[in-house]
């Protein structure tokens, strides 16, 4: 049976050397799925290997927007990166502590050139996830609440469909991350309004998670009242 992962060498666009990254087969096994998307497949992780890391440079992106660098971009990554000696490696296998410092240097380049806010909210969710595979519940939250947060700025700023998310399922994942992270109020007014709405009917899988997260927020929100 074939490796699920193996290594293909790519140009960075920042420093333009040679590096090689680890990416994954197109074919993986789902074996379970989370209420916010996380998924769980057979041989491997692949949020683990979402970042693509220089070894040169240490510029970090996801490998979906790896390359989508502007001129100024680019000057502004080089300019910090100018005169700093790294020098590190996360091709090949990765644990879970690499998966981490892979996501929080993406986030941190990410904000440097003042990414879209849904650019970034992707990134603290799979870091939510790679948390939540260690049981690290605190920074998971914490991971969550921040994806939370610009999922709602990109809902309100930029066009949709956000990646994949249709409107309907950006909402309700505001909502439900709004639930994981205690945010009952905010969870339930999301919530509510993909189940009230008629256009996410069309999407009934999507319809039928929120409603199941609006009853599970509105009951943590009456325990915690009482």
């Amino acid at each position: 049976m074939a490796e699920p992962t193996y290594s293909v060498e790519k140009e960075c666009p920042v420093c333009q050397k040679q590096f090689s990254v680890t990416r994954l087969r197109s074919r993986q096994v789902m074996v379970k799925q989370d209420s916010d998307f996380c998924a769980y497949f057979q041989d491997v992780k692949p949020y683990y290997y979402t970042i693509w890391v220089c070894s040169h440079c240490g510029y970090a992106a996801a490998d979906t927007c790896f390359d989508e660098l502007s001129s100024a971009a680019q000057d502004k990554i080089a300019k910090f990166l100018s005169g700093r000696d790294v020098n590190i490696n996360f091709g090949g296998e990765r644990t879970r502590g690499q998966a981490i410092a892979t996501y929080k240097l993406a986030i941190f380049f990410a904000d440097l050139i003042s990414a879209p806010a849904s650019r970034l909210a992707e990134l603290y969710l799979k870091l939510g996830w790679v948390y939540r595979d260690g049981e690290d519940n605190e920074e998971e939250k914490t991971a969550l609440a921040k994806a939370c947060e610009y999922y709602e700025q990109a809902l309100m700023r930029e066009r949709l469909p956000i990646g994949t998310l249709s409107e309907a399922a950006v909402t309700y994942l505001i909502g439900e991350l709004a639930r994981r992270t205690g945010q009952n109020d905010k969870a339930l007014s999301y919530l509510g309004k993909v189940v009230g709405s008629p256009a996410a009917k069309l999407e009934p899988r999507v319809t039928n998670l929120a409603r199941d997260a609006w009853h599970e927020a509105r009951a943590a929100r009456d325990q915690a009242d009482s």
